[in-house]
């Protein structure tokens, strides 16, 4: 039986994950983590028996009515979760917490040798060189979750690294795909969210508005392949049927399809190395299917420049671009940034940011804190007046 903590639990990864667990007879959750949705957490925690739990947001955890669940011990504040990591014996850790705020757990995780399927992309963008470092120290496993991650791992794995000439992550295009920039002047919240192909979080929606999604995972990527960026191809691909394309060195292409449902990249990370079936609905191809491809618009769309300039300068400018973009998201999201403001913030605080790398986790949250410090100047100068 292998025992899973689920980090982000009542998120829209961590509601999938425990339904992918919940129908496995080799999986059992012995931990579970949230932001502040308490109500969804304990409704969990009784329903699949877990004891532990973590709640980020103290004032949220102060709500749980001890006296009514006495046999839970509930962990709060900003390093709960890593806490549990650190504290309950588990063999995968499953890090579906949103921004840099997953960073923490991944490292205690992999400090502690035990593997992360990884859903927080966060971590690899923020500090990639000291995850893979101390994951290659401790010889602890990181999984993707992401559907291109896992589909590039399996390729990959397939293939054999020696014979891979470059990598090709598809994206759906957004709901904005072939808009020009004067068209996304007016764009609303629920414009943004009102993506065709995937169901999301809103932070992760928003991205993929953008394409700072892709952005992000061009640089995870880079840090869970070893490819340099210039081997690292973005797709426009609006059926998100390919999810994603290995170009070899002998010059084929090999392709991962499959209908767009994170319970499948999640079950193979969780079960990784076995594959296990999964009740989702299957790709027909005899009922015709059309592909489309097309490279995206970096000039309407430069959150994909900006994350790869980002990239080859190092860690401390990708957590920077991070920690811009989730408070221009946010400012986005609250109805006082402009959706062009969003990219234009994060342009703004890359041009201030250092490059290099860190060689301790301290040193990623003094650049985060000082990101957001300088993006949220930059949101009040761009906000909607």
């Amino acid at each position: 039986m292998k025992r899973v903590i689920v980090l982000g639990a009542t998120g829209s990864i961590g509601v999938q994950a425990l339904r992918v667990i919940a129908a496995s007879s080799d999986l059992c959750v012995v931990g579970l983590s949230c932001d502040r949705n308490v109500t969804l957490l304990l409704e969990q925690a009784v329903s699949l028996g877990v004891a532990d739990l973590a709640v980020a947001d103290e004032g949220a955890a102060a709500t749980v009515p001890v006296s009514l669940y006495p046999e839970l011990q509930v962990r709060s504040g900003a390093g709960a979760a890593a806490g549990l990591v650190r504290e309950v014996d588990a063999d995968l850790i499953l890090n579906g917490i949103v921004g840099f705020a997953g960073l923490e757990s991944t490292l205690a995780a992999l400090e502690s040798g035990r593997s992360v399927a990884l859903a927080n992309k966060e971590s690899l963008v923020c500090a990639g060189s000291l995850v893979r470092y101390l994951a290659e120290r401790k010889g602890a496993s990181i999984l993707p979750v992401d559907s291109e991650h896992s589909a590039l791992f399996q390729l990959v794995g397939a293939a054999g690294t020696a014979a891979v000439e470059s990598l090709v992550i598809t994206a759906s295009g957004g709901p904005f795909r072939g808009w020009d920039r004067d068209a996304l002047v007016p764009v609303t919240k629920e414009q943004a969210l009102a993506h065709p192909t995937w169901s999301m979080g809103e932070k992760i929606t928003v991205d993929s508005a953008t394409l700072m999604n892709k952005g992000l995972e061009v640089i995870e990527a880079h840090h869970l392949f070893g490819l340099d960026y210039a081997d690292i191809e973005v797709l426009l691909h609006p059926q998100s049927l390919v999810h994603a394309l290995v170009r070899m060195r002998d010059g084929a292409l090999l392709a991962h399809l499959g209908m767009p449902d994170m319970r499948v990249p999640i079950a193979y990370a969780l079960h990784y190395p076995e594959r296990v079936p999964v009740a989702v609905e299957r790709l027909d191809l005899s009922q015709g299917v059309a592909l489309e491809f097309a490279a995206p618009d970096e000039d309407t769309f430069p959150a994909i420049r900006l994350a790869r300039e980002a990239g080859t300068r190092g860690d401390r400018t990708t957590c920077a671009l991070s920690a811009a973009n989730e408070v221009a998201v946010r400012a986005f999201l609250r109805g006082s940034l402009p959706f062009l403001g969003i990219t234009a913030v994060v342009e703004e605080v890359l041009q201030a940011s250092d490059s290099g790398s860190f060689g301790a986790y301290e040193e990623a949250v003094a650049v985060d804190r000082w990101a957001r410090r300088l993006a949220e100047g930059a949101c009040v100068e761009k906000q909607i007046r």
